[in-house]
C-alpha cells in the first residue's frame, strides 16, 4: 500500500511539473498590438531579451520603476533588448497617452485585456515583469518593482 501511494505521489508530482512546463511553453509565443497600431511578436525578437511590463497609472512602484526602463530600452533597443509596456486598470486612453508622455516613455505601449493576459499570463501584483531570453523563452516573471540593476543582472551589462 504504501509502494502504491509513494507511486501515485510521484506520478502526481511528475503530471504537475509536466503541466506547469507545458503551461509556461504556451505563453512562450505572443502578438501584441501597440497604442501606434504596430503588431510585436515574441518570434520577431529572437536574439534579443524581452520584457513585457505590466503596468497601471495609478500604481507607485510603477512609476518609480519607469525612468530604469526608458533608459535600457534607449541605450539597447537597437542591440540586445525590446521593452512592451502593457497598462491595466486605466480610465481611458486619454489618460494612458498623457502619462505615457508625461513619462517620456518611449517603448511600446499596449493596451492590456483578456487577450493580452491569455497570451503571456495573469498578475496578481503590479508592476509584474515577464523576462524572455534571446532564445523567445520565457525565464523569469518578476513581481514587483524592478531596477536597471536587476534586468542588467539577469541579461549582463551592455557592451
Amino acid at each position: 500500500m504504501r509502494q502504491l501511494l509513494l507511486s501515485l505521489s510521484f506520478l502526481l508530482l511528475i503530471t504537475t511539473n509536466s503541466l506547469a512546463i507545458a503551461a509556461e511553453k504556451a505563453h512562450a509565443s505572443f502578438e501584441l498590438k501597440d497604442t501606434a497600431g504596430v503588431k510585436h511578436k515574441l518570434a520577431a525578437y529572437k536574439g534579443k531579451w524581452v520584457l513585457v511590463n505590466y503596468w497601471a497609472t495609478w500604481c507607485p512602484p510603477c512609476l518609480e520603476e519607469v525612468p530604469d526602463l526608458v533608459n535600457l530600452y534607449d541605450h539597447r533597443r537597437k542591440n540586445d533588448l525590446m521593452i512592451l509596456g502593457v497598462v491595466f486598470d486605466y480610465k481611458s486612453t486619454k489618460e494612458v497617452a498623457d502619462y505615457v508622455d508625461d513619462m517620456l516613455m518611449s517603448y511600446p505601449i499596449v493596451l492590456g485585456d483578456d487577450e493580452v493576459t491569455a497570451q503571456i499570463g495573469t498578475a496578481d501584483v503590479l508592476p509584474t515583469t515577464f523576462i524572455y531570453n534571446p532564445q523567445g523563452e520565457l525565464v523569469k516573471i518578476k513581481r514587483g518593482l524592478i531596477t536597471k540593476q536587476y534586468i542588467e543582472n539577469i541579461i549582463g551589462v551592455a557592451k
